[in-house]
């Protein structure tokens, strides 16, 4: 026989006297050549288990395993995480194998040619995580680079055994990452939590008053002021009712500009010192610990667990379970997986609920403001913050009240009004245009927040508590809207510390009834022992905080987290606000009737043929594509029902297909029913010229 240049298949005898054996043996021994087609098979599938193992299983669990709050997010239960586990790590290989191997219907051929491919795809998807982190490449040429590698190693695979045989011995890795996973990764002590929370702070002499704590989360103290350094009145009243009537810390500082680190240290005083996850077991020693001798806690978290189950009660969310966890993990592998560029951060599906979606009945406040439709949108309070309102009541016992609320933390989704809207997970926050609409997305949640915080002050009125409580509202960090340096992480911090780390803290104390500043030195690691020291508790443990009844820090320098013990010196004072941009002076105006020169394809048109306000949701956010002769930088006016809502850039085009994308920010431009949407090119001289849309 010639020699095809090709060598057998990896679980093949060598040559034709092999296949001559196989045909004699299988003639002699049927039940031999059945357990030899059932190695082969158990051969093929360690292959696929190494490969689904390096594609899936590592990637998705390391991510994952450094990510303890999105376990504690979705309230995932120890037997949960596992069966997560076990569907990463168990379910893909037994199905790819499974189909695999049912392609032996087809005969051998069929099955060996079925193998290679599936072998070559994995190896493709390998190819393109590792490419994204070895290679600037992204996109088309990255798959192209993918495929070209998938296909030479598949090559490879079928000529030399000894990569089958190493394959095989990879299939141990599953098991590796596993193991990690559950011993050795920051998720590990959510699986197999150690203790149930540390020492009970001890009472003194002095009042215990109600305590209601109210942090929210990513927002930068800049945020809410005018340009006179003074909370903007206008734009976020309820804030500004709040610093009148309490002491408003205008230094303060938070600790991180990560919750699982910030958060822990505020509510245990202490600067971080491990990447340990915000859980009981790894900070025994915490506000509800300390206060559960002598206080109820009534405590509603979001991305930590803190509070141990003795101590609090969790209630049951719809927002959790196996099939959750499922689908937020597969969402998540597809971000690890795709040749774009993506930010893998599991805090990306970390979307409160509304009380309508976890089927609580919210309160329903009489509106004051005509524009704040809450009387018939009261189903988009986020469902913790109803929780948290209905608990707002007094107690013949002293009662730690708790919310810490994801907002206005991204992803953003609210209107100052209430009503909400979608947006593509997959917008840019960096780059020309889009940190600009970020910004504005964050401020309009932000009006929203302030709503939240309005309701919050009537409620305490309502029942009683207001008086006598000891109220804190404040935020664990801020975040940076600063062009190449978005974000919370280093570069934001070396860049714009005034708005990662500063942030808002109003303190209104019992009897307090008018405002007052405070410029000292504020860290978020003071939190506890002022609250400590105002509800009259001694903490049996050291802290690294200083309460606000001692004598401010001497020193004006501060330290923040990016990582735990590793203190980054932080300079500057309380923040200013820049003046803000005069509004572009066509919004506002109506559009003249004019026929079309061009397309524009908007993505979410379809939504404006069909508007109802009172369900609480409205296209206020318009993307889309435009021709690539329009240059960027081309003014763009967004109207509807013909009166100018927004002007926006046109930008280059993002990895989404999108030169355009706009928020509209007030609500009344809507009318029940058909929408008219219009999108105007803007020449230097202010002339309009209308795109039709497609």
């Amino acid at each position: 026989m010639a020699d095809s240049g090709i060598a057998p298949t990896p679980d093949q005898p060598d040559g034709a006297a092999g296949a001559a054996d196989r045909r004699v043996g299988a003639a002699e021994d049927p039940a031999g050549a059945l357990r030899r087609g059932w190695r082969a098979e158990g051969r093929r599938l360690l292959e696929v288990a190494a490969l689904l193992g390096l594609v899936v299983t590592q990637p998705l669990l390391d991510v994952l395993g450094r990510s303890p709050d999105f376990f504690l997010f979705h309230r995932a239960s120890r037997g949960e995480i596992v069966q997560l586990v076990v569907l990463v790590a168990i379910v893909p290989t037994v199905a790819l194998g499974a189909l695999a191997a049912m392609s032996r219907l087809a005969g051998r051929t069929a099955r060996e040619l079925t193998h290679t491919l599936l072998v070559g795809l994995l190896l493709a998807a390998l190819a393109v995580q590792v490419g994204r982190h070895a290679t600037p490449l992204r996109g088309v040429p990255l798959l192209v680079l993918a495929l070209v590698v998938a296909v030479a190693a598949a090559v490879a695979y079928r000529r030399w055994r000894a990569l089958a045989r190493v394959l095989r011995v990879a299939a141990l890795g599953p098991a590796v990452f596993v193991g990690l996973f559950l011993l050795v990764s920051p998720t590990s002590t959510v699986v197999l939590p150690r203790g149930d929370g540390g020492a009970v702070g001890l009472a003194r002499t002095g009042g215990h008053p109600p305590v209601v704590l109210l942090i929210l989360d990513e927002l930068p103290l800049v945020s809410l002021l005018s340009p006179d350094g003074q909370i903007d009145a206008d734009r976020f009243p309820h804030f500004a009712e709040l610093a009148a009537g309490s002491t408003w810390y205008r230094n303060a500082t938070g600790v991180s500009g990560w919750t699982p680190y910030a958060l822990p240290a505020m509510l245990t005083g202490r600067y971080p010192a491990t990447g340990a996850a915000p859980h009981y077991s790894q900070h025994p020693d915490n506000l509800f610990t300390a206060f559960s001798g002598l206080y109820d806690i009534r405590a509603e978290e979001s991305i930590t667990r803190l509070c141990p189950p003795s101590r609090c009660e969790t209630p049951p969310g719809r927002e959790q379970g196996v099939g959750v966890l499922a689908r937020e993990s597969a969402k998540l592998l597809a971000r690890i997986s795709a040749p774009t560029e993506s930010r893998v951060d599991p805090a990306d599906s970390y979307r409160e609920q509304t009380a309508a979606e976890a089927g609580i009945d919210a309160a329903e406040p009489i509106p004051e403001d005509p524009k704040f439709r809450w009387d018939r949108l009261n189903d988009n309070q986020p469902a913790r913050f109803s929780s948290f309102l209905a608990g707002l009541q007094p107690s013949d016992r002293p009662t730690l009240h708790f919310l810490h609320l994801l907002m206005p933390h991204s992803p953003w989704a609210y209107l100052p009004s209430g009503v909400r809207y979608t947006a593509p997970e997959d917008f840019p926050n960096e780059g020309e245009g889009w940190v600009e609409l970020a910004r504005q997305r964050h401020l309009a949640q932000l009006g929203y927040t302030d709503r939240l915080i309005g309701e919050t002050l009537r409620t305490l009125r309502a029942t009683g508590l207001y008086d006598d409580a000891l109220l804190v509202v404040t935020a664990d960090h801020g975040v940076s809207f600063t062009k190449g340096a978005q974000g919370r992480g280093m570069g934001a911090i070396e860049v714009a510390a005034d708005e990662v780390a500063w942030v808002p803290l109003f303190v209104k104390y019992p009897g307090q009834r008018t405002g007052r500043l405070d410029d000292r030195n504020w860290q978020h690691v003071d939190l506890l022992p002022t609250l400590a020291d105002e509800a009259a508790i001694r903490l049996p443990w050291a802290v690294d905080g200083r309460s606000a009844r001692e004598d401010p820090r001497a020193q004006a320098s501060k330290v923040f987290y990016d990582r735990p013990a590793q203190p980054t010196p932080i300079g500057g004072g309380v923040p200013t606000a820049a003046p803000p941009a005069a509004p572009h002076p066509l919004i506002g105006s109506m559009v003249p009737d004019q026929p079309t020169a061009g397309v524009a394809r908007v993505e979410n048109l379809a939504a404006f043929r069909e508007v109802d306000p009172d369900q609480g949701m409205l296209p206020a956010l318009v993307w889309g594509d435009l021709p690539d002769e329009i240059p960027d930088g081309t003014p763009l006016a967004v109207a509807v029902n013909d009166r100018v809502a927004a002007v926006v850039p046109v930008v280059d085009r993002d990895e989404g297909g999108r030169r355009f994308a706009a928020l509209i920010g007030d609500d009344q431009l809507f009318r029940p029913g058909v929408n008219q949407l219009g999108l105007f090119l803007v020449a230097p001289e202010g002339t309009l010229t209308r795109l039709a849309l497609s």
